[in-house]
């Protein structure tokens, strides 16, 4: 890897040609320069469809999924593995987000602690990452310390590691399991990378878990069908999923769900199967919660 200090020659630090006179755009001119390169993104994804695949399947092996990053990067890992929960009822510690610096560089800029190597390190220390797990590295330039020590202490530990960069590899080279180059060009802005790099980023990471996820058997078709009922609006969804899902009216799948524990998939199974719900369950636990394959193993 080239000396930090020495970015210049990075993509994501580039010049764009097509914005040098951005200063000068009236507003509509710069929000369809913006459409122009955003759409770059899309791309991007589908030059990596086949790294991002490879990414989903190692992430299936059982263990928990770290994102780890700094500044934006940091900022959208932990984004992701927040909406984990709710989405798909996952317990708070299978998906967690790792950003230098904390909770407050959430809110706050703290992009000074994305140079100390050492506290990535710590931080896969602290969270007793093991063989099992796997480590995603977020780092749009491809350089940021953090990432690069919490990596490297993943790798020894066993984990399965995954770098995400938006640079070619010729620019910078990284050992991992699965390398991921996520290539948008230089920045409306340059040097911005919460720009086109955040943005694709973010696409990719959200292919990632959802893929994870329908995988692990949280989603039935195209629903999500392990939500946590946690809210009126969640509540009206899981309804509706039930509705849509049975030949049940909605008083009728309200009180499904409710007899279910708000258990979209249980309520699912059980009207179904015509099974009660401990019984459901303990099917759904024997193939790992997925619903297709339990309600198939009673015949129905």
């Amino acid at each position: 890897m080239k000396n930090i200090e020495e970015r210049g020659h990075l993509l994501t630090e580039q010049i764009n040609t097509n914005s040098e006179n951005l200063d000068q755009m009236s507003s509509l001119e710069l929000v369809d320069l913006f459409n122009r390169e955003d759409a770059q993104t899309l791309s991007a994804i589908a030059r990596a469809r086949e790294d991002l695949a490879r990414a989903i399947d190692a992430l299936r092996q059982g263990g928990r999924l770290f994102y780890v990053g700094a500044g934006t990067s940091g900022r959208l890992g932990v984004l992701d593995a927040a909406e984990c929960p709710p989405t798909f009822c996952t317990p708070p510690e299978l998906v967690q987000g790792i950003i230098a610096g904390g909770a407050g560089a959430l809110v706050r800029s703290s992009e000074d602690l994305e140079d100390r190597a050492e506290d990535g390190a710590d931080a896969i220390a602290h969270r007793q990452v093991t063989n099992l797990d796997v480590v995603v590295g977020i780092t749009a330039g491809g350089t940021t310390p953090f990432v690069a020590g919490a990596l490297h202490a993943a790798r020894q530990r066993g984990a399965k590691t995954v770098f995400v960069a938006c640079v070619p590899v010729e620019q910078v080279n990284f050992e991992a399991d699965v390398d991921i180059r996520l290539l948008v060009g230089p920045e409306v802005v340059a040097g911005s990378t919460r720009l086109k790099a955040g943005t694709v980023t973010k696409m990719a990471l959200n292919i990632l878990s959802t893929g994870v996820m329908v995988k692990l058997g949280k989603v039935y078709g195209n629903r999500m069908v392990d939500v946590a009922v946690t809210n009126k609006k969640l509540r009206d969804r899981a309804v509706r999923m039930l509705q849509d899902l049975t030949d049940l009216n909605r008083d009728e799948a309200g009180f499904l769900l409710e007899k279910s524990g708000k258990s979209v998939k249980l309520a699912l199974m059980m009207h179904w199967t015509g099974l009660e719900k401990e019984e459901c369950d303990r099917i759904l636990g024997e193939f790992q919660g997925n619903l297709r394959s339990a309600v198939a193993s009673v015949g129905c």
